[in-house]
């Protein structure tokens, strides 16, 4: 038998939260192919060490923060 509704029903998440989880997703998504590729790149143009570790990091935030952009936009179209 179904628990009837009161005053405080469960509800699902806002449409701001699925937006925040879309971009927190798409985020951890550019990081890693920004790693990857941001990685192999510096490698074959002969960075080491701190021009490595900075070029690749540079990379990864740019593809995150452009891949959870246009996630967050994507999931709020969807709401």
């Amino acid at each position: 038998m179904p628990v009837p509704g009161g005053m405080y029903q469960n509800q699902g998440p806002t449409c701001f939260d699925k937006m925040k989880m879309g971009f927190m997703i798409g985020f951890c998504v550019g990081m890693a192919s920004g790693g990857l590729f941001g990685g192999f790149t510096a490698l074959r143009y002969g960075a080491r060490g701190r021009e490595l570790v900075h070029s690749v990091g540079k990379v990864m935030l740019q593809g995150g923060g452009t891949f959870g952009t246009f996630m967050a936009i994507g999931t709020g179209i969807r709401c």
